[in-house]
């Protein structure tokens, strides 16, 4: 994936006989999906017009004007949807987008290499960065909050962590 797209949601499957698909939004808002439309596949080969129809359990109902079967619908269930990063808002200085942090490096205060981080992981509570270990395939969740992050530096790829005491 490249830095300049983001994926916002994926695609769930059909919903009903009309080519309506169910659809997970990823945005913090999830209703906004909508307005990054048109999205796209990740390697940008099909792009798709899309159009919450009501909400459901898990996401919503949507039409796709390129769609307009339930087997085409079907044949595109887990496709990620993807918006170019022109198409999403700029965020406030502390927020960050789940893609800019993956790969960054974690050092803790005092500047030791702690490793990299692999995912972002949102449980509902708060946000976990699961960091890999250098030289190893352990990973360890560190919470993403400002006592334990205090600073994140995109420019220069790093965050500097002060994790609870036994963490690593």
């Amino acid at each position: 994936m490249t830095a300049e797209k983001i994926c916002v949601g994926a695609i769930g499957g059909s919903y009903g006989v009309r080519g309506e698909l169910r659809i997970k939004s990823f945005c913090s808002v999830p209703e906004d999906i909508e307005s990054y439309s048109p999205l796209a596949t990740e390697n940008g080969s099909r792009m798709f017009h899309l159009a919450l129809v009501r909400p459901i359990k898990n996401g919503f109902v949507a039409r796709i004007i390129e769609v307009s079967t339930k087997e085409e619908a079907d044949a595109l269930k887990g496709t990620q949807l993807f918006a170019t990063r022109d198409q999403l808002p700029s965020l406030p200085d502390d927020e960050y987008y789940h893609t800019d942090l993956i790969g960054l490096e974690v050092l803790d205060t005092g500047g030791t290499l702690l490793g990299q981080i692999k995912t972002v992981l949102d449980h509902g509570a708060g946000d976990l960065l699961e960091v890999q270990r250098p030289t190893s395939s352990e990973t360890v969740l560190l919470p993403f909050t400002l006592a334990a992050v205090p600073t994140v530096d995109l420019a220069a790829g790093r965050i500097i962590a002060d994790p609870p005491d036994g963490l690593f």
